[in-house]
């Protein structure tokens, strides 16, 4: 598939999640989802948009082969044992599976220097993976119960996420756990107004890595996809190679 001038459009992934009963029509049956926001948002930043239902982790690198870019999606907190921490009585239920399935497949793009782009829950599973932990909870940035707020971060420059958004920039979030010990090889590339970390990645010399702990889907801003779609574009030209 290319766009106008010929040029290919990158194929991204993003990951789902499994939800045991969704009811549409007269079905209620088990049902891979996404919210509508994350394709969206990868066509509006020029990219095809794949989704990439739960699959046993020892075929996520023949899903990463596919692929010219990754985006790990949001969801529910990473159980605290993928991290040695013992679970704090507000952290959420565990997903275990959702979990291997999604920490696999950072492994392998890492290990294929796919580009990835880690989205809220997605940001701390690729800090878990590269040994970091995480706060397993914080006030402030989760608002009202089932409404994303709003708050300012400002990036670091230098970075790949200041690259894309260099202003301070006020961005959709919905989140109660955050950053705690950076994973190996990974700084902080942006902050909130309270020091939460809000982005991460490794140094400049690495592949293209972005994790942002807030929800560009949830936004109208695609400047982070943006930049995501132009790192897959460049891979997938240099393999073509």
């Amino acid at each position: 598939m290319t766009a106008k001038g010929g040029e290919r459009r990158p194929l991204i992934g993003v990951s789902t999640y499994l939800e045991a009963a969704t009811r549409w029509g007269v079905w209620e049956l088990e049902a891979a989802l996404l919210p509508a926001g994350y394709p969206r948002l990868v066509q509006r930043a020029g990219g095809l948009a794949a989704m990439l239902p739960p699959d046993a982790p020892d075929r996520a690198a023949e899903t990463v082969a596919r692929l010219d870019g990754l985006v790990i999606a949001g969801g529910p907190d990473v159980e605290p044992v993928r991290y040695g921490a013992e679970p704090d009585p507000r952290t959420g239920p565990p997903a275990p599976a959702r979990d291997a399935w999604e920490l696999a497949l950072i492994e392998a793009a890492l290990a294929v220097r796919l580009p990835l782009l880690g989205i809220c829950r997605g940001m701390q599973l690729l800090n878990v993976t590269l040994g970091g932990t995480l706060v397993q909870h914080l006030d402030g940035h989760a608002g009202t119960v089932g409404v994303f707020g709003t708050h300012t971060v400002t990036a670091v420059p230098g970075t790949r996420c200041a690259a894309a958004v260099p202003e301070p920039a006020t961005v959709p979030a919905y989140h109660h756990q955050a950053v705690d010990r950076l994973g190996a090889g990974l700084v902080a590339s942006a902050h909130a107004a309270d020091g939460t970390v809000e982005a991460v990645e490794p140094p400049p010399t690495a592949h293209w890595v972005l994790g942002v702990q807030w929800h560009p889907e949830m936004g109208e801003d695609p400047r982070v996809m943006r930049a995501l779609v132009r790192a897959a574009a460049a891979h997938a030209a240099g393999a073509c190679r």
